[in-house]
């Protein structure tokens, strides 16, 4: 059974930076042709921020580009979402999953959820 277990997550200042991780067990990373980081603020609906493919191409919502960058680890399984220049509207829960699709307008999770990463942004 393929599992997720993201971590990192934390309370940071405005303009600080978190790196957050999730380990995949129960199968290879690389058997995935995209991986993603999702995001559910408090109240709101969960949407893909950041997406990788295999051969790391990468794609990013607009709230998050230019401040955030995605990267996989195959030898490790691990996927990681590095945020810089937090802000406020930053603050969600954040999880990882597998995904089809060939966009990130046309991507649908995978995988079921794993317990995600709180991150709060506040002075």
């Amino acid at each position: 059974q393929v599992q997720l277990v993201e971590s990192g997550g934390g309370l940071v200042q405005p303009g600080g930076s978190l790196r957050l991780s999730c380990k995949i067990t129960g199968r290879s990373i690389f058997g995935f042709y995209a991986m993603g980081w999702y995001r559910q603020p408090p109240g709101g609906e969960r949407e893909l921020v950041a997406r990788i493919t295999a051969n790391d191409i990468t794609d990013y919502a607009d709230s998050v580009n230019g401040r955030t960058t995605i990267s996989r680890d195959n030898a490790e399984d691990t996927l990681y979402l590095q945020m810089n220049n937090l802000k406020p509207q930053d603050t969600a829960v954040y999880y990882c999953n597998a995904l089809v699709g060939l966009t990130m307008a046309t991507s649908e999770p995978q995988l079921s959820w794993g317990q995600g990463t709180q991150v709060t942004v506040s002075s």
